[in-house]
């Protein structure tokens, strides 16, 4: 299975359930992410 496919029904079920500030966290996360070069190290909680 590819790490890279996100299923839009669950991201926007959790999406739903998250308030502001925790959407706005989580939009600032995707970017951090996205912008990465070595995505791994983000969820390892290192900054890159």
């Amino acid at each position: 299975m590819n790490n890279n496919n996100v299923d839009v029904s669950k991201l926007l079920e959790a999406l739903s359930k998250m308030d502001k500030s925790q959407l706005e966290a989580g939009i600032a996360k995707a970017n951090q992410i996205l912008q990465s070069k070595n995505k791994n190290d983000i969820f390892k909680g290192k900054q890159g």
